[in-house]
C-alpha cells in the first residue's frame, strides 16, 4: 500500500499490474493503491466499500455483485482491451466509468494475427512437429503463398488496420468490412471496401478484427463458413465467442476450410474435451495477442494514467461507456467544460424543471455534440440530483427524470467559431436561452448571450443576473446594496437592448450573497429580478 495522506482516494488493484503502472499509481499523492491481486473474492468484496477505483484484468468479474458493494466506485480500469469480464450497463447506471487499454497491444495482436496467416498458410506447426518426429514431408506439407492474394480484413479499428498494412507489405490484395470506416479513410489504408456477402467468397483468408457483443456471438458460423471460398483461411485473434467452434470444426474436418488460426476461444482455458483439439490444419495459441514484453508494460502503463486522470481530473473521455465517439476524445474538453457552465446558468434560471433541453453547436469539430450535451446535463442537474453524477451516466438520468435532451449541429454564430447555445421551453418568458463560446487560441469559455441579451463575461465564480429599467441610478443602487452586505464586485457588465426599456446587469463577485441580501436587491424599485448562479 502507498503511503496514505488524509482525504486521499483508495484504488484497489485485483489482478496482477506490471510495476510501470503501480509505479505511476503511487506517485500520484492523492491516491492509496491497495494490491489486493493475490486476494480471493470474498476478501476482494469486503475491501471495496469506500474504494473509488478498482483495476482488473480478465480474472476478476465485475459483475453487478461487485458493483453494488463498491459503493464508492467511481472508476473501473480493465488493464487490456476485452471488457467481456465486466458489467458496463449495471457500471453506467451507477456513473462508474469503465476504461480500457486499447491502443498498447495494437502492434503485439496484429503481428501475432499475422504470424497465425503465415504459420497457416505454411503449415509450420504440422511441418515443426513432423521434423521432431524424425520426419522429412518436403512434398506433403505443401503450402500457399500469400503474394498475389486476397485478404478479408473485418474490422478495420486499430489492430485490423496493421494487419491491413502488413498485408500490403506482402503484395496482397486487401479487401475489408467496417460499416464505421468511410471510403477516404479505407483509401488511405490500401483497403478496397466490401459488403460482407462480396468478402467471405472473395477472399484467399479473412483475419477477424472487430468487438465481441451479445448480436455477433457465432458471428461467424455454419452459413458465412459456408458462403467462404473453398480451402481458405480464417483467423481469429479478437474475441473467441465471435467463430462457432463445432462449425470451424466440421469445416476444416470436411476440407471446405483450407486452415485456421486461433488465438481466442469460447471458453479459456480451451476445454480438454473442445472439437478444436481434433480440428486438422489448425494453429492454435493460448491468447497471447497482448503476450510481449513491450504490450504488457504499455498496458500497465496507459490504464494507470487513464485510471489516475479520471480520478483527479475527472476526465472520462476515455470511457467506454461516455459518449464519445473515437474523434472526439481529444480536445473536446473546453466544449465540454463549457456545456456545463451554461447547465448551471440554466439551473439557475429556470423557474421549474423543463421538459425538453436543446443543445445546439456551432463550430469545427464533428461528433462533439454527445458529450457536449452530456456535460450541459451534469451543470443542469447537479444540484438537483444526488451523486453519483456525470457524463457517464448524465444522459440516462436526464430520460428517467422525463427530461428530453436534443442536439441540433448549425452554423458558427457571428466570430464565434465554437458556439454553444440551450434552449427551453419557459412559462415565464415563453423561452429562455443562454449561450456560451470559446475565445481565442487558448480557448478560454466566455458567456456571450442570455435570453435577448448579448453579454460577455467569464463563467466563474458567483455571478449575479439582474434585470431591470433601463434608467439612471440602477448601478449606484446595486453597488450601495453589495458594498453593505461586504460582497465584492469582480465585474459588471451592462447588457441594454437598443430601443427597449429594459437592461441586464452581469455581476460577478467573490462568494455568494445570502438570502437576505439577494431580497435586498430584488426590492430595489427599478429590480424586476435578481439570479444568482455559482459557476464553481
Amino acid at each position: 500500500m502507498s503511503g496514505s495522506t488524509e482525504g486521499a482516494q483508495r484504488l484497489i488493484i485485483a489482478d496482477p499490474l506490471l510495476p510501470d503502472g503501480l509505479e505511476t499509481l503511487r506517485a500520484a499523492p492523492a491516491l492509496v493503491v491497495e494490491d489486493l491481486s493475490e486476494a480471493d473474492r470474498p476478501t476482494l468484496l469486503a475491501a471495496l466499500p469506500g474504494a473509488s477505483a478498482l483495476i482488473v484484468r480478465s480474472r476478476t468479474k465485475v459483475d453487478a455483485e461487485l458493483l453494488r458493494t463498491g459503493d464508492s466506485l467511481r472508476v473501473v480500469g480493465r488493464a487490456g482491451v476485452g471488457v467481456d469480464n465486466i458489467d458496463i450497463p449495471a457500471a453506467t447506471r451507477r456513473g462508474i466509468a469503465v476504461l480500457n487499454a486499447p491502443a498498447a497491444n495494437t502492434q503485439s495482436t496484429a503481428e501475432l494475427a499475422f504470424a497465425l496467416l503465415l504459420a497457416a498458410a505454411r503449415r509450420l506447426p504440422e511441418a515443426d512437429a513432423s521434423m521432431r518426429n524424425g520426419e522429412w514431408k518436403r512434398t506433403e506439407l505443401r503450402g500457399i503463398q500469400l503474394s498475389g492474394k486476397t485478404l478479408g480484413v473485418i474490422g478495420l479499428g486499430r489492430i485490423g488496420a496493421e494487419v491491413a498494412w502488413r498485408a500490403r507489405a506482402f503484395d496482397m490484395r486487401v479487401v475489408g468490412h467496417d460499416p464505421f470506416v468511410n471510403a477516404e479513410r479505407a483509401s488511405d489504408l490500401g483497403v478496397e471496401l466490401v459488403d460482407l456477402a462480396t468478402l467471405l467468397p472473395a477472399s484467399d483468408a479473412i483475419t477477424l478484427h472487430v468487438p465481441l457483443s451479445a448480436e455477433n456471438r457465432g458471428f461467424i458460423g455454419r452459413k458465412k463458413i459456408k458462403a467462404m471460398r473453398p480451402g481458405a483461411i480464417l483467423i481469429n485473434a479478437a474475441r473467441g465467442g465471435l467463430v462457432d467452434e463445432a462449425a470451424l470444426a466440421e469445416g476444416l474436418t470436411s476440407g471446405h476450410l483450407g486452415a485456421a488460426g486461433l488465438d481466442v476461444f469460447e471458453t479459456e482455458p480451451l476445454p480438454a474435451d473442445s472439437p478444436l483439439r481434433q480440428a486438422p490444419r489448425l494453429v492454435f495459441t493460448p491468447h497471447l495477442g497482448a503476450s510481449t514484453f513491450e504490450a504488457q508494460r504499455q498496458v500497465s502503463r496507459q490504464i494507470a494514467v487513464s485510471v489516475r486522470d479520471a480520478l483527479l481530473e475527472d476526465d472520462y473521455s476515455l470511457a467506454l461507456n461516455a459518449p464519445f465517439e473515437a474523434e472526439d476524445r481529444d480536445g473536446a474538453g473546453p466544449i465540454m467544460d463549457l456545456g456545463r457552465c451554461l447547465g448551471r446558468l440554466l439551473a439557475g434560471l429556470a423557474d421549474a424543471a423543463p421538459r425538453r433541453i436543446e443543445v445546439r453547436y456551432g463550430g469545427p469539430r464533428d461528433g462533439v455534440l454527445g458529450p457536449l450535451a452530456a456535460s450541459v446535463v451534469v451543470g443542469f442537474l447537479e444540484r438537483r440530483v444526488a451523486p453519483p453524477l456525470n457524463v457517464v451516466n448524465a444522459l440516462s438520468i436526464a430520460a428517467e427524470r422525463g427530461l428530453e435532451i436534443t442536439r441540433v449541429r448549425t452554423q458558427a454564430e457571428g466570430d464565434y467559431t465554437n458556439y454553444v447555445e440551450l434552449r427551453v421551453a419557459s412559462g415565464r418568458t415563453g423561452h429562455e436561452v443562454v449561450g456560451g463560446a470559446l475565445m481565442g487560441s487558448r480557448m478560454e469559455p466566455r458567456i456571450v448571450r442570455v435570453g435577448t441579451f448579448r453579454v460577455d463575461t467569464e463563467p466563474s465564480g458567483t455571478c449575479l443576473l439582474i434585470r431591470n429599467h433601463d434608467q439612471p441610478g440602477v448601478i449606484g443602487a446595486v453597488g450601495t446594496v453589495l458594498g453593505a452586505a461586504n460582497a465584492n464586485i469582480a465585474e459588471y457588465h451592462l447588457a441594454r437592448r437598443r430601443g427597449g426599456r429594459r437592461s441586464l446587469g452581469v455581476v460577478r463577485i467573490d462568494g455568494e450573497l445570502p438570502p437576505e441580501v439577494l431580497r435586498g436587491l430584488n426590492d430595489l424599485d427599478a429590480v424586476e429580478e435578481v439570479r444568482q448562479v455559482n459557476f464553481d
